[in-house]
C-alpha cells in the first residue's frame, strides 16, 4: 500500500470512528444498553476510538518505514482533530430536532 493510500485510509477510518459514538445507540456499536447511552459513555467511546485509530496509524507508519517520535504537541493536535471530525455526529445527535 502506498503512503498516500494509507493516509486516505486512516482519514476515512478516523471520520467513521469519530462519528460512530454519536450515530449508534449501542456501546462500541456492539453491546446494547438498557437505558441508552449518555454523553459520558459517548465521550468514553470517543477516547477509545481515538486510541484505536492512533494504533492503526502507528501500524501503517511502521509498515511504511521508521516511526517518527511524537511529543505532547502531536497528541494535542490529533486529539483536537479527532474531536473536530466528530462534530457532524454530535450535531446530528444533539443539535438537530428529532422528528417524532
Amino acid at each position: 500500500m502506498t503512503q498516500t493510500a494509507s493516509v486516505f485510509l486512516l482519514l476515512l477510518v478516523a471520520v467513521c470512528a469519530a462519528n460512530l459514538p454519536f450515530l449508534s445507540a449501542r456501546l462500541f456499536a456492539v453491546w446494547p444498553l438498557s437505558q441508552g447511552k449518555s454523553l459520558a459513555w459517548r465521550m468514553l467511546e470517543l477516547v477509545v476510538y481515538y486510541f484505536v485509530v492512533g494504533g492503526l496509524g502507528l501500524l501503517l507508519e511502521k509498515h511504511a518505514g521508521q516511526i517518527a517520535p511524537q511529543g505532547w504537541e502531536f497528541y494535542a493536535i490529533t486529539g483536537t482533530l479527532f474531536v473536530t471530525l466528530a462534530f457532524p455526529g454530535f450535531v446530528a445527535r444533539y443539535l438537530l430536532k428529532q422528528r417524532s
